[in-house]
């Protein structure tokens, strides 16, 4: 048995259970906000017959119909006009009137008034004769002239159980076996039993949790069509598509080498590899919480905005980051409302990297006597908070700080996010890591002497000691396009001003916070002993 299937009732049960609550109430005028309109009907079609109620649906195209699509020619009509005078009219049996295409004709002032009068008028009718009407729209503006009549419900997207089932009736369709030659079932070609084994049908569904109902059977038939099983990737691959129809989040692609491309910064990296088991199906039974996520506050360029990408190539989840600075409107309230959305993409997104830089900038004006920005920051610090302390996604949220003294305290405690680390300048090692990975990055530097890399370069940044490598390259290639040495990099090392230097005393104080309010994520270094005594040859 699979954990999906512990699950006592789905989103979508859910719903329709709160759907036939409301028509049993009597409720008039039912708004619902869902883009899935196959979907949505399939579940207030439970909810009217659970509660009694007949189901028709109405639209401008084929008029009045029942759920099977047979259209009722008696009934009605394509005009909506003529259709509410049908549910007006006190004489049919309890009815739940689906009306698909109503908003765009609300906007028709006579249209409105009618509906709005069957609205007051519903409630009244016999319990036998009981009429309902139930909006479909992508949109939860309802018309201020119905709004007081309305009841909104927003139909969630499908979760892990409802993407399961739509993943086994997609393999289900499959033929058992593939066919031999002569065109008869093969027991020796299965289809079904490899389309989704156990561990990638955990994969598949957890790759498209975030997408709607038939965008998941979609990629589903998709990848079964062009590869004869499912593939998580090129499920995946649809979330990049809701990412840029939202346009509040912006993707990233995949950082190539995973945390093997960044490095040092190893008791980061062990943390974050213990957080990485609570999303295993095994955790979810065990009942263990999904990781919330860390702030990682250190000297600029030592490696916290690579650590985010890195991340999410290491988990094999979309890497999505936040710009709050730029979800900010001219208007008043857009700048929440960007947030909102933002937030809400998020959660359908399911299991993802957050990414939020430099997050002190974007909270700079709420703190009380900063810069006046109308409230906007302050709001948004509010809505952050919330969302961080509330939320019940699987989304790891990983925040970057270069001035920890401008954040506000409520953010950094305990239940927003799970550690705050601190980002030092590399050690020896690190720096050798540093080094390392970068001449490979390029395919150069085979024998550099890490050692002496290492050494003149003790108080530099990871980023700048990554930039030493394409200034030895320009060296090397106008040179005869030769293999880069260590000579190279000491010399491109000799011409740097470090940034340790040139904000000392940022630093200093920087450390000094750290002391007993962070984690390091580095560990101690242990090798200083270690180090080469350097000739002059080295660095000349």
């Amino acid at each position: 048995m699979t954990t999906e299937t512990k699950t006592t009732k789905t989103r979508g049960q859910e719903f329709a259970a709160d759907v036939a609550a409301l028509l049993r109430a009597r409720n008039p005028l039912l708004w619902i906000v869902t883009r899935e309109e196959a979907r949505a009907e399939s579940l207030l079609f439970e909810a009217a017959k659970s509660a009694g109620y007949n189901f028709l649906t109405w639209d401008c195209g084929q008029g009045v119909a029942e759920f099977n699509n047979k259209v009722l020619r008696d009934v009605g009509s394509i005009a909506i006009d003529e259709t509410l005078k049908v549910i007006g009219s006190a004489t049919r049996d309890r009815t739940a009137w689906v009306l698909r295409d109503a908003p765009t004709w609300f906007r028709d002032p006579m249209v409105s008034r009618q509906t709005r009068n069957l609205a007051r008028s519903l409630p009244t009718f016999k319990r036998d004769n009981a009429q309902a009407m139930i909006v479909l729209s992508p949109s939860g503006e309802v018309p201020p002239e119905l709004a007081g009549h309305a009841t909104v419900i927003e139909l969630p997207l499908p979760d892990r159980a409802e993407i399961g089932a739509i993943l086994d009736a997609a393999i289900s369709a499959l033929p058992e076996f593939g066919n031999d030659e002569a065109g008869k079932p093969d027991p020796s070609k299965p289809i079904r039993s490899v389309a989704a084994p156990n561990g990638i049908r955990d994969a598949a569904i957890d790759a498209a949790v975030g997408l709607s109902g038939e965008e998941a059977a979609n990629c589903y038939a998709r990848s079964i069509v062009t590869s004869r099983k499912v593939d998580p990737k090129l499920v995946a691959g649809e979330k990049k598509r809701v990412i840029a129809r939202e346009r509040v989040l912006e993707w990233f692609d995949p950082l190539p080498g995973g945390l093997d491309a960044v490095g040092g910064l190893e008791n980061l990296k062990t943390w974050l590899s213990a957080r990485s088991t609570a999303y295993s199906p095994a955790a979810r039974a065990y009942g263990l919480p999904a990781p919330k996520g860390a702030v990682l506050v250190g000297v600029p360029g030592c490696g916290k905005s690579l650590f985010a990408k890195a991340t999410a190539t290491a988990w094999g989840v979309p890497l999505l980051r936040l710009d709050l600075g730029a979800l900010k409107g001219k208007y008043v309230g857009e700048s929440e409302g960007n947030i909102r959305k933002a937030f809400k993409v998020i959660e359908a997104i399911g299991r993802c990297v957050v990414w939020i830089d430099e997050i002190e900038k974007a909270l700079a004006g709420s703190a009380p006597g900063a810069a006046a920005d109308g409230g906007v920051s302050a709001d948004a610090l509010g809505s952050i908070l919330s969302w961080m302390q509330e939320r019940q996604g699987e989304a790891f949220v990983i925040a970057t700080a270069n001035n920890v003294e401008v954040l506000p305290p409520e953010l950094l405690r305990k239940g927003r996010f799970d550690e705050i680390f601190f980002v030092d300048l590399p050690t020896f090692q690190e720096r050798k890591a540093i080094a390392k990975a970068t001449l490979r990055g390029v395919g150069k530097g085979e024998t550099v002497d890490l050692d002496v890399v290492a050494t003149v370069s003790e108080t530099f940044t990871g980023a700048e000691i990554a930039a030493l490598v394409p200034d030895a390259m320009f060296v090397a290639f106008a040179d005869g396009a030769r293999d880069v040495t260590t000579e190279d990099l000491t010399k491109a090392a000799k011409s740097v001003v470090p940034l340790a230097e040139q904000a000392k005393a940022k630093i200093d104080a920087l450390r000094e916070w750290a002391r007993t309010k962070a984690r390091r994520a580095s560990a101690p270094e242990v090798v200083e002993a270690a180090r080469p005594q350097l000739r002059a040859v080295d660095i000349d």
